[in-house]
């Protein structure tokens, strides 16, 4: 019989982020089985998405020349299709091999780009302004950190983060997935510890409370430089 020290233990590592996300659309864990790619209700729920639409949509008309855009983590496209007007480029990136084929089918203009590739390993494209809605609270604080690294060479970046009502511990670490630290009564602060963002400004552009104590959707304004 093998010893305590001898013995060894089967260590669980967590799946690849990009697995991970495939199987939340294989298996259309953030509901509406009657669409092959569905990005969740705060995709689709108009309480959220018309809010939103509208602050990103004055901010990108207000540049006196048309931006190139970088929409990280575009999903479904369901909201990234209403800024495409107002860029120069738009350029759409999901980690999701089979939903950027999905909308690269879906969605046809001239000015408008679809890309796949992970956000913390891969190099990004540059643009004047980078849109990252929901997306980093699915991730690991090493891949936080990765991301957040690169988005220092935008000159703005529209953040939007789901986060607790009230008070909160900021940053606590979760393995990257289908969930986010709402479950930790955690959200992401990008200016803390251990991410440090140095931003020259930071402006609140819409916060959205949800029902029955889920939590708040803020999305914040940085000028980077």
């Amino acid at each position: 019989m093998k010893s305590k020290e001898n013995q060894t233990k089967t260590i669980k590592k967590p799946w690849p982020t990009k697995d991970v996300m495939e199987q939340v659309y294989d298996l259309n864990l953030w509901g509406d089985n009657s669409s092959d790619y569905y990005s969740g209700f705060g995709s689709h729920q108009s309480e959220i998405v018309k809010p939103y639409v509208a602050v990103v949509s004055s901010f990108l008309t207000s540049f006196k020349k048309p931006p190139t855009v970088c929409d990280f983590g575009c999903g479904d496209f369901n909201i990234g299709k209403e800024f495409v007007k107002y860029a120069k480029k738009y350029i759409a990136v999901d980690i999701v091999s089979d939903l950027i084929a999905h909308n690269k089918e879906q969605f046809r203009v001239e000015n408008l780009e679809f890309i796949c590739l992970d956000l913390a390993i891969d190099d990004l494209p540059s643009a004047d302004c980078a849109l990252v809605r929901q997306v980093l609270q699915h991730l690991s604080n090493a891949e936080v950190k990765s991301v957040v690294h690169k988005l220092s060479a935008f000159k703005y970046v529209i953040l939007t983060e789901h986060l607790p009502n009230g008070d909160f511990i900021p940053n606590k670490d979760i393995i990257s997935g289908q969930g986010i630290r709402l479950k930790k009564q955690s959200g992401l602060h990008l200016l803390a510890a251990p991410f440090n963002f140095k931003v020259k400004e930071e402006k609140e552009l819409l916060s959205v409370k949800l029902d029955a104590g889920k939590g708040v959707i803020v999305t914040t304004l940085y000028k980077v430089f």
